[in-house]
C-alpha cells in the first residue's frame, strides 16, 4: 500500500512584482492537494482532491503528513520553497518527488508541464499562471472559482503525467524541430530487500 499526495500552488504575484527570485515572496493564493492510496501494483484505490485558500491553510498541513511521496512539477524549485516558511514543520524535509527534476536528469534540460502533457496525454492545462494571479487580484466569487478550478486541473494533469510515467516508464514531448521524442523515466518506488535471518543452529 502506498500513500501519495499530488499538489500545486498558485501565487498572488509574479516575479516582476517582487525584488529577487524567492518564491516565498510571491504569496500563496491557493493550494490544491490530491491525496490517494495505491495498491502494490500502483492501482489507485481511493483519492480525493481538496483546495485551500489562505484562511484554511491550518487545515491543510496534516494532508502532507505520513505519506510515501509528495509529487509536484517544478515543486522543489518553486512550490516547496514558497510553502516552507508557512509550514508548522520542516516542509522541505518531507518525501518530495519533482517530476521536472526527473525529466531534467534524463534529458539534461527542462520541459514545461504543457510540453509534456500535450504529447503524453493529448491535452494540456486549462489556463496559465498569469491569469491565476489576475483571478486572485480580482477576488470576485467568479474569479476565485476560476482560480480554484485552474489549480485543481493543474494537479490532475500532474497526476496523469506521473501515472503515465509510473506505468509506462516514459513520457513524450516534441523537440525544437517539432519532432516527437520519448523520455525514459523510472518513477517506481525502490524495492525493499528482505534479508533472511540466519538461524543460530
Amino acid at each position: 500500500m502506498v500513500n501519495e499526495v499530488i499538489f500545486d500552488i498558485e501565487t498572488k504575484k509574479i516575479f516582476d512584482d517582487i525584488e529577487g527570485d524567492n518564491p516565498a515572496d510571491l504569496g500563496i493564493s491557493i493550494v490544491s492537494i490530491y491525496k490517494r492510496k495505491l495498491d502494490d501494483n500502483y492501482k489507485e484505490l481511493e483519492g480525493k482532491i481538496e483546495s485551500f485558500f489562505e484562511a484554511d491553510f491550518a487545515n491543510m498541513w496534516a494532508l502532507f503528513s505520513n505519506v510515501d511521496r509528495i509529487i509536484g512539477f517544478n515543486s522543489l524549485h518553486f512550490d516547496v520553497p514558497a510553502l516552507a516558511p508557512l509550514a508548522p514543520y520542516d516542509f522541505k524535509k518531507l518525501k518530495h518527488f519533482d517530476i521536472m527534476d526527473h525529466v531534467k536528469n534524463s534529458l539534461g534540460f527542462r520541459l514545461s508541464l504543457n510540453a509534456i502533457a500535450t504529447e503524453t496525454l493529448g491535452h494540456t492545462k486549462i489556463d496559465n499562471g498569469l491569469n491565476a494571479v489576475y483571478y486572485w487580484q480580482e477576488h470576485s466569487k467568479e474569479s476565485l472559482a476560476k482560480l480554484k478550478k485552474y489549480c485543481e486541473m493543474d494537479v490532475i494533469v500532474t497526476k496523469e503525467i506521473y501515472d503515465y510515467g509510473l506505468k509506462n516508464k516514459q513520457l513524450k514531448y516534441k523537440d525544437k524541430w517539432n519532432t516527437p521524442r520519448v523520455i525514459e523515466v523510472d518513477f517506481s518506488y525502490p524495492k525493499v530487500e528482505v534479508v533472511p535471518q540466519m538461524g543460530l543452529f
